[in-house]
Protein backbone atom coordinates (compact mmCIF):
# COMPACT_ATOMS: atom_id res chain seq x y z
CA UNK A 1 0.00 0.00 0.00
CA UNK A 2 1.23 3.39 -0.89
CA UNK A 3 0.23 6.73 0.49
CA UNK A 4 0.19 10.04 -1.97
CA UNK A 5 0.98 12.87 0.09
CA UNK A 6 0.58 16.44 -2.04
CA UNK A 7 2.88 19.16 -0.70
CA UNK A 8 2.12 23.43 -1.60
CA UNK A 9 5.18 24.76 -2.78
CA UNK A 10 5.85 28.55 -2.13
CA UNK A 11 4.97 30.41 -4.79
CA UNK A 12 4.00 27.89 -6.88
CA UNK A 13 0.39 26.79 -8.07
CA UNK A 14 0.93 23.49 -8.11
CA UNK A 15 1.04 20.51 -5.97
CA UNK A 16 3.80 18.48 -6.23
CA UNK A 17 3.12 14.75 -5.56
CA UNK A 18 5.29 12.65 -3.20
CA UNK A 19 4.99 8.60 -2.63
CA UNK A 20 5.70 7.11 0.94
CA UNK A 21 6.37 3.68 1.30
CA UNK A 22 5.00 2.56 4.93
CA UNK A 23 7.24 -0.27 4.49
CA UNK A 24 10.49 1.86 3.81
CA UNK A 25 9.50 4.16 6.96
CA UNK A 26 9.16 0.93 9.39
CA UNK A 27 12.48 0.22 8.35
CA UNK A 28 13.80 3.20 8.87
CA UNK A 29 12.26 3.52 12.59
CA UNK A 30 13.66 0.30 12.84
CA UNK A 31 16.78 0.99 11.94
CA UNK A 32 17.17 4.62 14.32
CA UNK A 33 15.43 2.17 17.45
CA UNK A 34 17.95 -0.38 16.78
CA UNK A 35 20.75 2.54 16.84
CA UNK A 36 19.48 4.23 19.94
CA UNK A 37 19.06 0.53 21.94
CA UNK A 38 22.95 -0.05 20.80
CA UNK A 39 23.81 3.51 22.44
CA UNK A 40 22.00 2.59 25.18
CA UNK A 41 23.31 -0.67 25.98
CA UNK A 42 26.76 0.80 25.62
CA UNK A 43 26.28 3.39 28.61
CA UNK A 44 25.12 0.63 30.86
CA UNK A 45 27.81 -1.65 30.41
CA UNK A 46 25.70 -4.55 28.46
CA UNK A 47 28.47 -6.91 26.68
CA UNK A 48 27.81 -6.84 23.01
CA UNK A 49 28.34 -10.46 21.66
CA UNK A 50 27.10 -9.74 18.46
CA UNK A 51 30.12 -7.04 18.12
CA UNK A 52 32.47 -8.84 19.09
CA UNK A 53 32.00 -11.64 17.27
CA UNK A 54 31.92 -9.89 14.09
CA UNK A 55 35.13 -7.36 15.06
CA UNK A 56 36.89 -11.51 15.31
CA UNK A 57 35.50 -12.69 12.47
CA UNK A 58 36.68 -9.20 10.46
CA UNK A 59 40.04 -8.95 11.81
CA UNK A 60 40.99 -12.44 13.71
CA UNK A 61 39.49 -14.50 10.92
CA UNK A 62 41.40 -18.14 12.71
CA UNK A 63 40.52 -17.39 15.45
CA UNK A 64 37.80 -19.42 17.56
CA UNK A 65 35.11 -16.79 19.21
CA UNK A 66 34.15 -17.77 22.56
CA UNK A 67 30.37 -18.68 23.35
CA UNK A 68 27.90 -15.95 24.45
CA UNK A 69 28.28 -17.33 28.22
CA UNK A 70 31.96 -17.88 27.85
CA UNK A 71 31.94 -14.03 27.13
CA UNK A 72 29.34 -12.12 29.01
CA UNK A 73 31.47 -13.88 32.11
CA UNK A 74 34.50 -12.72 30.81
CA UNK A 75 33.18 -8.96 30.74
CA UNK A 76 31.75 -9.22 33.88
CA UNK A 77 34.99 -10.38 35.54
CA UNK A 78 36.89 -7.97 33.24
CA UNK A 79 34.29 -4.97 34.55
CA UNK A 80 34.32 -5.97 38.29
CA UNK A 81 38.19 -7.20 38.98
CA UNK A 82 39.65 -4.10 37.78
CA UNK A 83 41.78 -2.07 40.04
CA UNK A 84 40.40 1.82 40.87
CA UNK A 85 38.88 3.90 42.24
CA UNK A 86 34.43 3.07 42.21
CA UNK A 87 31.66 4.71 43.87
CA UNK A 88 30.05 1.55 44.56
Amino acid sequence: MQVIESRERAGSAGFEPRIIDPAKVRGQIRARVHKVLKVVRRIIGVPDYDGYVEYLCEHHPGATPLTRKEFERERMAAKYTRPGSRCC
